[in-house]
């Protein structure tokens, strides 16, 4: 448990109806209308496992509001407003930078503090004192585990796509919320979540893909085993490779190639050029270092 999502778990029992959620005995946190539950969301039209991270999402999501007005959530307020008046997320060609992208690096992947936590670990480490369902514990525990991979198209079969990622060779049976189909061979960068019972064999493509062009996939796996040469330290090469991909090199690396590499876009798909440590291959690349002020 981190500090600050310890101060969190005492202080949630004096806060809890503040927030307007409330502890076990009173009106379920899941039900509260700002977080839609996973049959809301299937009739809706959401494939299943996609429908249970859209869920959580909007649990999290719901919860980082009102924790952020807290003093002791200054630390991710500190890194995450400037980054979100710097991209900008939405869709292009607004920016590049998707809401879905934005929105589960901030709650997942963007860390704080001294203890180096995030939104999602300080939920966990206060769910007791919410009395959060232990589903909704266990769906949390899983989005918090995720992060974005670069993957190689391997073909399409019964509506879904099969990913093998860089480095690691794990291959992935995905379905797509986006639509977007692709091709094999494509480069993709995204978020893929796990399964999040038996019953289901597949993984959800949770951002819509980032397809990479004008680099081969020798080009990436060059770049990736050097920045993983930087940041493994006493760990493997999948440990390197999570810290990579989950955090970056530094605290806004990838948000600032998303900006400099972009491409094009269609309805389901962003697309982008170059690689992050050579300025000259991107679209946007003569941006580097600036603000928004001076690039736009």
């Amino acid at each position: 448990m981190g500090e600050i999502g310890r101060k969190l778990a005492g202080m949630f029992d004096d806060c809890a109806k503040r927030f307007g959620v409330y502890r076990k005995g009173g009106p379920h946190l899941r039900e509260h209308p700002d977080v839609k539950n996973i049959p809301q969301l299937v009739q809706e039209g959401h494939d299943a496992v996609h429908a249970a991270y859209v869920h959580t999402q909007n649990l999290v999501s719901f919860l980082s509001e009102k924790l952020t007005t807290l003093d002791e959530l200054d630390p991710f307020r500190d890194l995450y407003e400037p980054a979100e008046e710097e991209y900008m997320p939405g869709w292009p060609p607004m920016s590049p930078l998707s809401v879905s992208y934005f929105t589960t690096w901030g709650l997942l992947d963007l860390r704080f503090g001294k203890n180096l936590e995030t939104i999602a670990t300080c939920i966990l480490d206060a769910s007791g004192p919410l009395g959060i369902n232990p589903n909704d514990v266990e769906l949390i525990r899983l989005f918090q585990r995720t992060r974005m991979g670069i993957y190689e198209h391997q073909g399409r079969q019964g509506g879904r796509v099969r990913l093998r990622e860089l480095i690691t060779g794990d291959e992935f049976d995905v379905y797509v919320p986006s639509g977007y189909q692709g091709e094999k061979s494509e480069l993709w960068y995204t978020r893929l979540c796990p399964p999040p019972h038996d019953r289901t064999d597949y993984h959800v493509a949770f951002t819509s893909p980032y397809v990479l062009g004008e680099c081969t996939k020798e080009d990436w796996i060059a770049y990736l085993r050097k920045s993983m040469m930087e940041m493994k330290g006493d760990s493997g090469d999948r440990e390197a490779l999570n810290a990579l991909m989950k955090y970056g090199r530094e605290t806004n690396s990838w948000n600032e190639y998303i900006f400099l590499s972009y491409h094009h876009h269609q309805d389901n798909a962003i697309f982008l050029a170059g690689l992050p440590d050579v300025k000259g291959s991107l679209p946007h690349g003569h941006l580097a270092g600036g603000t928004i002020a001076g690039r736009r």
